[in-house]
């Protein structure tokens, strides 16, 4: 198949690596091209074989992200996605700064998994909501002040990056603010490059930095609150990932 994707799965569990490796074949729509456990095999794999998305762990030998570091230096074709258990908003902070364009809970069942990569080889970002509504209550507390406005936006731009803040997905924005989704995605891509951001998650932080608002959450199933946050593509990509 044409648009199978080309994945290395880098991890020093062997038992778990063999685990995401059997079921990422079962699927039919991946071919896995090499395995590894620690960095210098995640830079070799992706050096040799430019795959299209190289799976690692934060905490591996060699670390993994020194290893995303590198392979965004070395092959900059080449996407990484963190599939760890580390949920410190400092190591999804560094990560992301290391050009990492994913970052998922191990917990993840492996249709989610899947979307995610499918979502990432097209150009969109991601984090694992709940990790993404930590950075943004994060921010807050440490920029309680409001800043200046964001001048370079214009008021859909910045109507729109409010509901993004406040966790809203682009179909739900588009409903909210009778537009068509393919209107807010061309609007929210404008806003990215203005705020030079990779993601959603980052240009939600900046406009929580300006606003001053807390993070809005919306009660999950159990009655705990949660921020729905799907962070995407960086200029001119593809789809919204569906959740």
């Amino acid at each position: 198949m044409a648009d199978r994707l080309r994945v290395a799965v880098i991890d020093d569990h062997p038992l778990f690596r063999e685990g995401v490796v059997h079921t990422l074949r079962s699927t039919r729509v991946l071919e896995v091209v090499g395995e590894g456990g620690t960095a210098d095999d995640a830079v070799r794999i992706a050096s040799q074989e430019l795959p299209d998305i190289v799976l690692l762990d934060v905490n591996m030998p060699g670390g993994g992200i020194e290893a995303a570091r590198s392979i965004a230096r070395v092959c900059p074709i080449v996407k990484t996605i963190m599939l760890t258990v580390s949920e410190s908003e400092l190591d999804v902070t560094q990560a992301l700064e290391a050009g990492v364009r994913g970052y998922v809970l191990k917990g993840t069942s492996g249709s989610e998994l899947l979307k995610t990569m499918f979502a990432i080889s097209r150009g969109e970002s991601y984090v694992t909501p709940g990790l993404a509504a930590r950075l943004l209550t994060q921010a807050t507390r440490q920029e309680p002040a409001p800043a200046a406005a964001l001048p370079e936006l214009t008021q859909r731009e910045g109507q729109i990056l409010a509901q993004v803040a406040r966790g809203l997905t682009n179909k739900e924005i588009a409903r909210a603010l009778s537009l068509s989704e393919k209107t807010v995605k061309h609007h929210m891509t404008n806003v990215m490059q203005k705020l030079h951001v990779r993601n959603r998650v980052e240009a939600a932080m900046i406009f929580r930095k300006h606003s001053g608002e807390p993070p809005e959450a919306e009660p999950a199933a159990g009655g705990s609150p949660k921020i729905r946050t799907q962070a995407v593509r960086p200029a001119l990509a593809g789809r919204d990932h569906a959740r």
